[in-house]
């Protein structure tokens, strides 16, 4: 059971910069993300992307922000469950609430925050009969501890940077890799692309082009998958772990059954604050809607700051507030 004073759900810009606001008012917080890191988008999908509308950052990368809004946040000793999903929210009776993951952590706290961008980030997954069967017993759509996957066969389908980074750092890792891909080309960075041909033509991993995943077989868990390649060759492959990297997309996922007010895929908010219609359930960032929304950074950042503000009274009812700039107060810690 983790206990804190607010749950962030999402651990993209937004949700770090909440740390620091919460913090400044002595909040502690959890946050919880369903991928396996903190940075949401930025980290995932567009690491390197350059950012110019951050003040002051003419022009900032995406991982570096991330990095930063991390080092802000350390002071703060935030705690973090990642590569999990918040399935469930349940009232307490002392005003609290329950949050439970996919992977059944519970997390007891007095506010949550959504912090969610453009929802949980959902794996694509191949289209293949039976393949839920074997999902959490072979079938892993993220890699969460590398040592999972020691001494085990495995066969990674996907052509982009996950798929190649990971055949890369598994190869020392696991007893065999082989690589799936249904064109001839990759979709990642030319030296992770060279490392992985480096590979193979070492004999270190096996490398199948212009080949798509089939089928999957076993009897409770997985022990063999079927490609077909070149010239519609079929092989049946024996493995321990099949991990298709496709790429996420996003989905308000279990949200959308919490009882908020909701305007297609987004919450709607009050803009005093940012709370949503549930008391003590903030919403901010991409994932909240109201007149005039701007789906910007640096609008989520402002949103975190007021949000904070109201969430003091839920965490210390008894407590009065009173802001004081950090230029004159510093930033002072637990």
């Amino acid at each position: 059971m983790v206990t804190t004073d607010i749950c962030i759900i999402g651990a993209g810009p937004v949700g770090l910069f909440t740390v620091f606001e919460a913090g400044l008012l002595k909040m502690r917080c959890h946050l919880v993300d369903a991928l396996p890191q903190i940075g949401g988008q930025l980290s995932e999908i567009y690491p390197k992307k350059p950012i110019y509308d951050i003040p002051g950052f003419p022009s900032v990368n995406a991982q570096e922000l991330v990095d930063n809004l991390k080092l802000q946040a350390e002071p703060f000793k935030p705690t973090f469950t990642l590569g999990e999903r918040v399935n469930s929210m349940t009232r307490l009776d002392d005003g609290g609430f329950l949050l439970t993951t996919s992977d059944n952590t519970s997390i007891q706290c007095k506010v949550v925050v959504i912090a969610a961008g453009l929802g949980s980030f959902e794996p694509r997954k191949p289209e293949l009969a039976n393949l839920e069967h074997f999902e959490g017993k072979g079938v892993a759509y993220m890699v969460k501890d590398p040592e999972t996957f020691r001494n085990k066969k495995l066969v990674i389908a996907g052509g982009g940077d996950s798929a190649l980074d990971w055949t890369i750092h598994l190869a020392s890792i696991a007893e065999r890799v082989t690589l799936v891909h249904r064109n001839e080309s990759f979709r990642g960075a030319p030296d992770s692309t060279e490392k992985v041909f480096d590979l193979a033509r070492e004999g270190r991993i096996d490398l199948l082009l212009s080949a798509n995943l089939q089928a999957v077989h076993g009897n409770g868990k997985l022990n063999a998958v079927t490609v077909a390649g070149k010239e519609n060759v079929v092989r049946n492959i024996e493995t321990d772990y099949l991990i298709p990297l496709f790429g996420l997309s996003p989905k308000l996922g279990p949200i959308a059954e919490w009882g908020l007010n909701l305007d297609k895929s987004a919450i709607e908010v009050n803009t005093f604050d940012y709370s949503t219609n549930v008391p003590g359930v903030f919403a901010i960032g991409d994932i909240n809607t109201y007149p005039g929304k701007l789906k910007l950074i640096l609008c989520g950042f402002h949103e975190a700051a007021l949000m904070a503000q109201s969430a003091f009274r839920f965490v210390h009812p008894n407590q009065k507030l009173s802001f004081k700039y950090t230029t004159v107060n510093g930033v002072n810690t637990f």
